[in-house]
This record gives structure tokens, sequence and C-alpha cells, in this order.
């Protein structure tokens, strides 16, 4: 039973049980419970929570690098690097604590980096440096991670307090009229900030351009 089950029927087990219960309820007992077999059954194809962390992480990415892949060739580096966050925005959300999963985690799979291949290649053709296009997509990577923490905790804290209204009610526009006036920019709607966002990364990195 245990060699017979696939690594890949597992990550699924463990997403779903991600959805149910978010990445405190993901272990390598409840996703066993899951699947209908005992703990020890799983330990062929990852030996602790962690390792299970890695494989789903994995997956994900896997995901987001087969739609950048799928994208038109002749699509220009800037737009490339918005739909690149854009993409793994959705991924990152489609599961519940989706974020927190994917931070600091391994890639077990060398071909998900791998193909990125083509994308760094055309921006270097673009005139980036290959260093100069790494950082750029470190920046956009790592930005798009902390804002879907962010973005997931605040929705499904379910508290009013973290809003707009909220904010607005707790700061003396009088006397902090800059701070108040910030407040759209803090609680607004996410998908135009983490779109404004995105374009302000993009053109710091088209300033490295050669």
């Amino acid at each position: 039973m245990s060699r017979g089950l696939s690594k890949t029927a597992v990550v699924r087990a463990a997403l779903d049980v991600l959805d149910d219960a978010g990445i405190d309820g993901v272990t390598v007992r409840a996703v066993a419970a899951r699947l209908g077999v005992q703990a020890p059954a799983l330990y062929w194809h990852v030996r602790d929570k962690r390792e299970l962390l890695d494989e789903m992480a994995t997956e994900i990415w896997r995901q987001v690098s087969a739609e950048v892949a799928a994208l038109p060739a002749d699509l220009p580096w800037d737009q490339v690097m918005a739909a690149f966050a854009a993409i793994t925005r959705r991924a990152l959300l489609a599961h519940r604590d989706g974020a927190k999963v994917f931070s600091g985690t391994y890639l077990t799979d060398a071909g998900a980096l791998e193909a990125q291949e083509d994308r760094f290649a055309r921006m270097v053709a673009d005139g980036f440096s290959v260093a100069d296009a790494t950082r750029a997509y470190s920046l956009l990577y790592s930005f798009t991670i902390g804002f879907c923490i962010e973005e997931q905790a605040a929705a499904q804290a379910g508290d009013a307090r973290f809003s707009e209204a909220s904010r607005a009610a707790r700061i003396d526009a009088r006397t902090h009229p800059v701070i108040a006036e910030g407040g759209p920019q803090v609680f607004g709607d996410p998908d135009a900030r983490f779109s404004d966002l995105v374009a302000l990364i993009i053109a710091t990195a088209a300033s490295l351009r050669a």
C-alpha cells in the first residue's frame, strides 16, 4: 500500500488539507487520514512536515512555471514580469495560507527552476545583465509573496479592524493629514494596489536596463 501510493497523490491530499485547515493543520498524520492510510505509508515520499511543505510549494511553482511558459514568445519583458506577478499571486491565493506555504520552502524539482531559462535569457537579450535580471525578479518574487501573506492573513482574520474605515477612525486627520490621506494606499482594493506596486517595481527594473 505504501509503495503504491504516489507522491502526486500525497501532495494533492496535502493541498486539500491546507485548504480545509490552513498551514497549522497540515501534518503527515492529517494527510495520511485524508488518503485513508497510516502515517508511515507517507514516509516513502516525505520524512516530515518540512519536506511535505517543500513538495506542496514545488507543485504550486510548477503550475506558475507552466502558465508563464505559455505566455506569447514575443511578449515584451515588462509585460512578462507583470504577468509573472499576477500568475504567482493567483496561484498562492488559490490555497488557504498558500503564500505562507511557499515562503521559505525548498523547490525539490530542478525542472521548475530550469523552466525559467528562456524568460531570463530574453531579458538578457533585451539589455539586462544576468545579475540585474535576477535582482529584478528577486524583488518582484519577494514582494508578491509578502503581499499575499498579508492579504491572506487580513482576509482570513475576518476582522473589521483591518479596513480603511477602521484606520481612518483611529487617525486624527487634522493633526496627521498626510498619514490620513495615505489610508487608501494601505487598505484600498487589493487588486489595484497589487497592480500599482508591481508597476512601480517594473519601472525600477527598467532603470537597470543597459
